[in-house]
């Protein structure tokens, strides 16, 4: 286990051990790839050469490296050709028969002081171990695809491994130019313990019709910042492998939110697991195709939904930096807009710090001054509600309270003319108990926008049970007319993007109250594995831990789930006031301003 690991042998030559192979490559490494399937095998040579030909052409190597590379990989169909491998990582199909039979065949061909590594990304890292001649030189290697591009590596441990083949592998994830995490042997590990709870609850809320694909994928890529929505994800990772993973997952934690939604076992056993079969919860162009094609669930073209009312002029409530960016939207797309607040002082406050907004954006070349002197002219500053007599679309963005915004929405609408839209930009509260504190609940919608406005592309539109059509045909026209993307979704808490990231973030705590794994490890994983812009505890501490624990406690009394109950940790943290950066502490401890 002391010696460095020239020779590597690669099991299973699918989409992610031809990658491995790849890395291999490149580094200087002599890499054995072993298929039973010779076609698997010609596959893997065939994908090298043109993996290593753009390499060239990209000017990333030279020819003479690409060649040099491709004279290090071989391929056997025999597992006797990893006779000589310092290393051996098995990717075959998760299944843990199908995985212990290679283990078990690898123990009486390798050299004694040789390890095993596997690949699994959710069985038990430890029974396969155990079930080997030598416990002590298994481990788990989980590499995420694609391999070529993502830099997260989770080393896993059992009680069982040998640290020094640990601190072997580990090197070596670091000369291929990857992030190694080193993570205990749970199903899921870090990244996929975290990423596949979301994916579940994604692919339950679509099943439940709640939100279209599309709408939901759309939420999570522009509300959160991913690269890819969490259906459309489930179908690049394959259904069948997603349901396997989560129900090892549930094997482990009798979570419910582990339990995979019975929409994956359909679609599994319908042979629709996602794109390598052409089908899943998309439609592709061919097997094994990203292109998207259209199908019967692809929605229908804009503006078949019906005509909305006339919107020339618009109110918004409040002061603060949501207030003033949703203004800012609205003046920058030519409406007419009434900013009011409590006091004319505030509202002139609010409007300056939207005109410093402005010209930020003529610093930058993002907008001329000519446009920027229009746009702040459009802007009314008002001391009182009473300014809304007249607007056609009322929004209000005041405390995320309820007993406040159903005050306000009372005057709105007695304030407000007769046909006058009355929207909400509620996060987390009931839009219907706002509807219901006046007297024409029918005009009432959610319009719940993301911070900063101006910057963020999404919007939630949430229509109550007694939402008007025509109402939320006009709010769907407003917010393509401001140039966002408007998502429909129902009247529950979480809407969307919160139903689904909170319970991530929440998830996340628990894995460090458990000691499971630090901070750091968790944000990286999530980072490098996950694609997300911010780890979790990064993104907890900009939020807001008082702010995340007050939507944690909505979704939990509005779905009953014990998997939702708020992490007792983070109500500690609120409890002794470690907010996040706003106080100087939460997860983590920041300078003073």
């Amino acid at each position: 286990m002391d010696t460095p690991l020239s020779t590597i042998a690669v099991v299973g030559l699918g989409t992610m051990g031809t990658g491995i192979a790849d890395v291999l490559v490149r580094a200087g490494r002599e890499v054995v790839g072993i298929d039973v399937s010779e076609s698997a095998g010609a596959r893997a040579v065939a994908a090298l050469e043109a993996s290593t030909a753009r390499a060239v052409a990209r000017e990333r190597i030279t020819e003479d490296e690409r060649q040099d590379a491709l004279a290090r990989f071989r391929v056997y169909s025999d597992l006797q050709a990893a006779a000589a491998a310092d290393l051996v990582i098995e990717v075959v199909p998760e299944a843990y028969e199908t995985k212990q039979e290679v283990l078990r065949a690898l123990d009486g061909i390798v050299r004694p002081d040789a390890i095993l590594a596997t690949g699994t990304n959710a069985l038990s890292v430890t029974r396969l171990a155990a079930d080997s001649a030598h416990p002590e030189r298994v481990l788990g290697l989980h590499f995420f695809a694609p391999v070529q591009a993502m830099k997260l590596v989770e080393v896993v441990s059992s009680v069982l491994t040998d640290p020094r083949a640990v601190d072997a592998v580990t090197r070596l994830a670091q000369d291929l130019g990857k992030e190694p995490v080193a993570v205990g042997d749970r199903a899921g590990f870090i990244a996929d313990g975290l990423l596949f709870g979301y994916l579940n609850q994604a692919a339950a809320m679509y099943e439940a019709r709640y939100a279209s694909r599309e709408d939901i994928d759309a939420a999570m890529k522009l509300g959160c910042g991913l690269p890819m929505g969490p259906l459309e994800l489930l179908d690049l990772v394959g259904i069948d492998t997603a349901r396997t993973v989560l129900d090892a997952m549930y094997q482990a934690s009798h979570d419910r939110l582990h339990a995979p939604a019975p929409i994956l076992k359909q679609l599994s056993e319908a042979g629709l697991t996602g794109r390598k079969a052409g089908r899943g919860f998309y439609t592709y162009a061919a097997p094994g195709a990203a292109e998207k094609v259209a199908d019967a669930l692809t929605p229908a073209a804009s503006g078949a939904g019906g005509a909305g009312r006339e919107v020339h002029s618009v109110g918004v409530a409040g002061s603060g930096t949501m207030a003033s960016g949703i203004a800012e939207v609205f003046a920058k797309a030519g409406y007419d807009v009434v900013l009011a607040a409590r006091s004319q002082e505030k509202a002139d406050a609010a409007k300056a710090y939207i005109a410093k907004s402005l010209e930020r954006s003529v610093s930058k070349g993002r907008m001329t001054g000519e446009a920027r002197d229009e746009t702040l002219a459009r802007i009314v500053p008002a001391g009182s509600l009473d300014a809304f007599a007249e607007v056609d679309l009322a929004v209000e963005a005041v405390a995320e309270d309820l007993g406040i915004k159903q005050e306000l929405f009372a005057r709105l609408d007695k304030i407000c003319k007769p046909g006058a839209v009355l929207a909400t930009t509620t996060s987390s509260l009931p839009v219907v108990a706002c509807a219901k504190a006046t007297t024409r609940p029918q005009d009432v919608i959610g319009m719940h926008f993301f911070n900063p406005a101006p910057a963020m592309k999404l919007v939630e539109i949430v229509r109550t049970v007694l939402t008007a059509d025509d109402v939320h045909a006009t709010v769907r026209e407003v917010t393509a007319k401001i140039r966002k993307h408007g998502v429909d979704c129902g009247d529950r808490a979480g809407f969307i993007v919160n139903a689904l990231l909170f319970p991530y973030l929440n998830n996340a705590v628990k894995m460090v109250q458990e000691h499971y794994a630090t901070l750091d490890d968790i944000d990286t994983a999530m980072k490098l594995g996950g694609g997300y812009p911010m780890g979790p505890f990064e993104l907890l501490d900009v939020v807001g831990l008082d702010v995340s624990l007050a939507i944690e406690k909505v979704l939990h009394r509005e779905f009953r789930d014990p998997g939702l109950a708020p992490a007792p940790l983070l109500e500690h943290l609120v409890a002794a006031g470690c907010l996040g950066r706003k106080t100087g502490r939460g997860f983590r401890e920041y300078a003073r301003r």
